[in-house]
């Protein structure tokens, strides 16, 4: 491999893996099913998206253009920028990048995929609101769908339709990470769900500040479920264009979320008291059947 630094690959590599079995709470459920070479470059995938997407969640309040690490967060995104130059330009200079030079090198990453993700995540520092699902469905596609279809790239595929539907998968589980992560979103001034939504089913900001249900708030959360469920039937026909251990990776990180919309679906009020969670043994059970389901 032309880039990166090979001597140090094993040391780096490691570093990733941690960090992805620390912070991927439901992800590295699946990335266990992948073979070596494809898991090491899932892990380095995984790694730099963290890190981008801590630039925000650690930050503090929307607005406030501050970042955890020092300067504003339009430095530290300046600087996620700079990684990216640098990985593609054989100037990879940590660990997470180092391996992600590999990545991009052998499984022909773009670009534009890596700075789509970090335009996406860049926009939490200035909105706060999305008006309509045609917006909201625009961050999806940055923050998620590109990650998808770089995951897809490292899987490999035999059908260009791939991409297709990891546009698709990437915007359902960004939809049920925002119908997860409701009331948290709401304490960091953050509301996902569209503004015109809220006011067709009659639902208030209040209702969301102070978790009192209003009579639009099942309806409301009806109607995004059955789109989280659509966008789910169309993005995992990719398990059907991708090799079978890849197939029972995207399975199982799927069916995690899946099972967070179902738990919601079972309790509609619960997003507005506490973030909706599995055990680990609900994790487990969706791993096993999806494994068996691909396998």
């Amino acid at each position: 491999m032309r880039r990166g630094c090979p001597a140090t690959l094993s040391a780096d590599e490691q570093y990733c893996q941690e960090l992805t079995r620390r912070e991927a709470a439901n992800f590295y459920w699946g990335f266990v099913a992948l073979p070596r070479p494809q898991r090491s470059a899932i892990y380095a995938l995984y790694s730099f998206a963290r890190q981008v997407d801590d630039d925000v969640d650690l930050g503090g309040a929307v607005g406030s253009e501050s970042a955890p690490s020092g300067g504003t967060g339009a430095d530290r995104f300046e600087l996620m920028r700079d990684r990216v130059e640098r990985c593609f330009t054989g100037r990879a200079d940590d660990p997470v990048m180092r391996v992600l030079a590999h990545v991009v090198d052998r499984y022909g990453i773009p670009r534009e995929e890596l700075e789509a993700l970090i335009h996406g995540v860049e926009m939490d520092l200035r909105v706060s609101r999305y008006q309509s699902w045609e917006d909201l469905q625009t961050y999806c596609r940055l923050v998620a769908s590109s990650v998808g279809r770089m995951c897809v790239r490292i899987f490999g595929f035999s059908d260009l339709v791939a991409l297709e539907y990891a546009d698709d998968l990437g915007v359902a589980m960004q939809v049920a990470n925002i119908l997860r992560d409701v009331r948290e979103d709401m304490e960091r001034g953050r509301i996902y769900l569209p503004q015109d939504e809220l006011r067709r089913f009659g639902v208030s900001e209040q209702s969301l500040t102070t978790g009192i249900p209003e009579a639009g708030w099942e309806p409301l959360m009806r109607h995004q479920i059955a789109r989280a469920k659509n966008l789910f039937a169309s993005g995992l026909r990719v398990s059907e264009v991708i090799p079978r251990r890849a197939a029972a990776c995207v399975l199982t990180m799927a069916g995690i979320y899946q099972a967070i919309v179902a738990e919601i679906e079972r309790e509609p009020y619960l997003p507005l008291r506490r973030r909706t969670v599995l055990s680990s043994r609900e994790k487990l059970s969706v791993m096993l059947k999806s494994w068996l389901q691909a396998l």
